[in-house]
């Protein structure tokens, strides 16, 4: 039994079916900023996920929320307690933000300086892997929940490609890295290849996830790079995955018929399990507010350890060394022509620390001794024996002043200013959700 899906005046989506599991009246559900529209059957279901939506053959899902946080806690929840036989799609978008792998390093990633100034993007951490991506209300994100034995990291990535040629973007495909990219506009016109969806993957027992976003008409497209360039990149060489660059553009879809055409390929993929086993239903934050796996979830995915503290082991030094030999821009500290600082960190945490250079005033021991405390209190890590966490150091001229608290001797102040706002620079304190 094959569902049916029908345009309505205003441009939504109805969902109808045959057979006795729905009655065919529907209620739409419109969501702001345009987003499409889905339909929920008038049934005496929760107003929650429950779990006898969750035990449908098919669903289809949209949110209605733009909050980052919470749809990823949305997509998670529907990958935990999905049947394991099912299939599911989640539709949904975000306000401005940057999303980075699971096993990415944000100091690397990300322009954070620039995130601050810009005050309206999130930085989030999502659960599964692959690259730093973009989002915004141009974008719409995309996700597909199915039982292993069917997954493969192109089958959802065609279901897409077939959307947006059904669209007019006859170019669209996907390539060897599994990303959708179009040629020139999509339509004919240029041949410069441009990416316009990335993917990701979580891949569990008795499940598999693959989601990704698509350029529709993002109005920040040109300002998407500085946000990715990291100050601190020249510095860093790190174990987790790094982000692979390429040409981005819109691909000027409208996103709600994107949305329409994807649930349109989904639903005709598997046409076969649909029948009186559908669902498709709109999901609002007033309907999982009171969930505690997704407000868990929520919590979770914005507390500043999960952002931060799961960062892989990286290294930081500012000149070049025997590990990584790339020549290092210029520092350009007038008094400090000899300074270098070199540590290593796993999980946000301090591991080794390395600091010379640094000029003293109050005493005439060799300064080099001086650099070793310095080095050894940032190393060791604080009294009660927690390590130094880097994503909580407001302003390291705080930590150098601290490191030397004390003693008969202090890091000149010409040293201490220039330094400290070079480091406060690459590595911002204002740490933010």
């Amino acid at each position: 039994m094959a569902a049916v899906l029908l345009r309505n005046t205003t441009g939504g989506i109805r969902c109808l079916t045959k057979g006795p599991a729905f009655i065919s009246t529907t209620t739409t559900i419109l969501s702001s900023h345009g987003f499409g529209l889905l339909t929920k059957p008038r049934r005496s279901y929760s107003t929650t996920i429950s779990q006898d939506l969750l035990d449908k053959k098919v669903q289809v899902y949209q949110s209605t929320s733009k909050d980052p946080y919470l749809n990823l806690s949305i997509e998670h929840h529907l990958l935990q307690h999905s049947h394991p036989d099912s299939y599911v799609l989640f539709l949904y978008i975000n306000d401005p933000c940057v999303v980075i792998g699971r096993n990415q390093n944000p100091w690397l990633e990300v322009n954070l300086p620039a995130l601050q100034e810009a005050e309206d993007i999130k930085l989030v951490r999502r659960r599964s892997g692959g690259g730093t991506v973009f989002h915004d209300h141009g974008n719409v994100n995309w996700s597909v929940i199915c039982p292993p034995a069917v997954f493969d990291r192109d089958r959802h990535a065609e279901m897409v490609v077939r959307a947006l040629k059904d669209l007019g973007v006859t170019t669209a495909k996907v390539n060897e890295r599994h990303d959708i990219v179009i040629a020139g506009d999509g339509r004919g016109n240029g041949q410069d290849i441009f990416k316009v969806s990335g993917s990701a993957y979580k891949l569990t027992r008795l499940r598999s996830l693959h989601h990704g976003t698509c350029l529709l008409n993002s109005p920040r497209l040109k300002n998407i790079g500085k946000f990715l360039r990291s100050p601190g990149e020249p510095y860093i060489k790190a174990r987790g995955v790094e982000s692979v660059r390429s040409p981005i553009r819109n691909v000027d879809v409208d996103t709600e018929d994107f949305t329409k055409g994807v649930v349109d390929e989904f639903l005709a993929m598997y046409e076969e399990q649909c029948g009186e086993d559908v669902i498709v239903k709109g999901i609002g934050e007033e309907d999982v507010k009171d969930m505690d796996n997704i407000r868990k979830g929520m919590d979770e995915l914005t507390s500043i350890p999960w952002i931060y503290g799961q960062t892989p082991q990286f290294t930081f030094s500012s000149r070049p060394t025997e590990d990584d030999p790339r020549e290092r821009p210029p520092l350009n500290f007038e008094v400090q022509s000899d300074f270098n600082i070199q540590f290593t960190l796993r999980h946000g945490e301090f591991q080794t620390a390395n600091v010379s250079g640094l000029k003293y005033e109050g005493s005439a021991m060799d300064g080099d001794i001086y650099d070793g405390m310095i080095s050894q209190t940032l190393a060791k890590g604080s009294e009660d024996g927690s390590a130094v966490k880097l994503y909580e150091i407001k302003d390291w001229a705080t930590v150098l002043k601290s490191a030397t608290a004390g003693q008969a001797f202090k890091v000149s102040d010409s040293s201490l200013n220039s330094i400290s706002q070079w480091l406060n620079k690459v590595f911002p304190g204002n740490h933010f959700r």
